[in-house]
């Protein structure tokens, strides 16, 4: 994954980024993913494997906290399984890589300081969404996209921080 900056005219990057210019470009990815304003509305798990070049069919498990709202928010989940897929050991009976369990640790010290849950006590998606009033409300939905554009902040800053680069992509079409 390379780290390059400034827009080219085909949405590629064209000079190296800093650490924070890359922090900034994946929060500014995943919120243009997620918000569906600009691009087609994705979930927030598959807006950060888009984000960050993973394959997205699995992380369509997360959508509303694993469907049903009762399990842990998507995008941070989705956070700690692209970080399994790019420092855990692709040997499936190995352990923990030294490094992963860096990476987890680090990004859960990032979320936990970065990620406004609101009056939240937990990350279950219903005690985050529960705040409000529908589900499908504003309010809702910016809460939602800050939590995603955040949380991949916190993924870019741990996968820079720990060796991995970010690959800045072109803007998507749809």
């Amino acid at each position: 994954m390379g780290a390059e900056g400034g827009a080219d005219e085909e949405g590629g990057m064209s000079e190296e980024l800093t650490l924070e210019q890359l922090v900034a470009w994946a929060g500014d990815r995943t919120r243009l993913l997620y918000d569906g304003t600009e691009v087609a509305h994705r979930s927030c798990g598959i807006a950060l494997a888009e984000t960050f070049g993973r394959g997205t069919t699995p992380y369509q498990s997360l959508r509303r906290g694993g469907i049903t709202g009762e399990g842990q928010c998507g995008a941070i989940k989705a956070g700690e399984l692209i970080l399994g897929e790019l420092f855990g050991d692709p040997d499936p009976t190995g352990a923990v890589t030294d490094t992963l369990r860096q990476a987890i640790l680090r990004y859960r010290e990032l979320w936990r300081e970065e990620v406004d849950r609101g009056e939240a006590d937990s990350i279950i998606c219903n005690d985050l969404t529960g705040q409000f009033a529908a589900f499908r409300s504003p309010e809702r939905y910016a809460f939602c996209t800050r939590i995603a554009e955040d949380v991949s902040r916190c993924v870019a800053r741990t996968l820079i921080e720990l060796g991995a680069e970010v690959e800045t992509t072109p803007r998507p079409e749809r």
